[in-house]
This record gives structure tokens, C-alpha cells and sequence, in this order.
């Protein structure tokens, strides 16, 4: 169902989700404790809240599709920003992929006008509006991931951030 303007965004976001999965496969396992000295927080809570970044593009698609999406409801039993592990964390990813691939599936181009009312905004906020905040969202916490790799010595570089068109 999805439309053209739709089918850009639901790439984009995409993109951005198995970017993020690239990133937390290089993320050492046993530096879970390890936090910059900054003050962030310790790299296995940043994993545990890339997952909440996840789940915001569910609670908003849920939302626009409140029958049709209803099996949405079971993904609040996950847990989000917790510590977890590279493999719990992308475990969880690819889970939170499959339903935004759904909810993605159902809308069109019509639909991202759509007014759905938050917490901070009773009256509503276009629908395109709140899925550019979560895509926004989660592109500063993989940002912060990548951040993290290059202080603990992992060898990341701007191909493991972005995918380059054309190639």
C-alpha cells in the first residue's frame, strides 16, 4: 500500500536501522561497563536505548494503525534503555525492523498528514512530523555509537556510518 513519498521515508529509515545493526556488530562485547569520559552513559545502556529509538517508530505507526496493528501492543513487554549486550540488542533490532516494515507497509502518502495527538502536543502532530523526530532520534544515538567505537580503538570509518548511493 505503500506510496512513493512513504516508500522514501520507510528506505530512509531503513537504512538507518541496518546501519545502526552494523554498528552494534562491532561493538565489543565484553566492554559493556565501558563509558566515555564525558559522563555518557556505559556502551551497553547506549544498545539498550537504540532500542527505544526503535520502539518510538512503532508507537507512532501503531498509533496511525490502531486495528491493523494491533499485535504492536505485545512489543511494550521489551525491554528498552537497559544495559543489554550486541546480540541481545540486535536480536531486539531486527524484531523492531519487521514491525516498522509492517506499519510502513499500510500507509500512503495521504496518510502522513495525518494529525495523531502526543503528550507534549494534545491537539496532534502530523504523522510525518513524528516519524522525522523518531528517525531523527535514532540517527543522533547511532551517531553516539559510532562516537563511542572510535574512542575504544574499533576501526570505524564514514562507510560504516552511511551508505554511499550508487555503489
Amino acid at each position: 500500500m505503500s506510496s512513493q513519498l512513504t516508500g522514501a521515508l520507510q528506505a530512509k529509515v531503513h537504512e538507518q536501522i541496518e546501519r545502526t545493526l552494523h554498528l552494534v556488530s562491532l561493538a565489543p562485547a565484553d566492554c559493556l561497563d565501558w563509558a566515555p569520559q564525558t559522563g555518557d552513559w556505559p556502551l551497553g545502556l547506549l544498545l539498550g536505548h537504540l532500542l527505544e529509538c526503535l520502539a518510538g517508530f512503532c508507537a507512532v505507526l501503531a498509533a496511525a494503525e490502531p486495528r491493523r496493528l494491533a499485535h504492536f501492543a505485545g512489543l511494550r513487554s521489551l525491554p528498552v534503555n537497559r544495559a543489554c549486550s550486541p546480540d541481545q540488542a540486535a536480536e531486539s533490532i531486527v524484531l523492531y525492523r519487521e514491525r516498522i516494515e509492517e506499519g510502513f507497509a499500510l500507509l500512503t502518502d495521504g496518510e502522513l498528514a495525518l494529525r495523531l495527538p502526543t503528550i507534549f502536543v494534545p491537539t496532534g502532530e502530523p504523522l510525518i512530523t513524528l516519524l522525522l523526530g523518531n528517525l531523527e532520534h535514532l540517527i543522533n544515538h547511532k551517531h553516539q555509537l559510532f562516537s563511542y567505537l572510535k574512542q575504544m580503538g574499533v576501526v570505524v570509518g564514514t562507510r560504516d556510518l552511511y551508505r554511499f548511493r550508487g555503489e
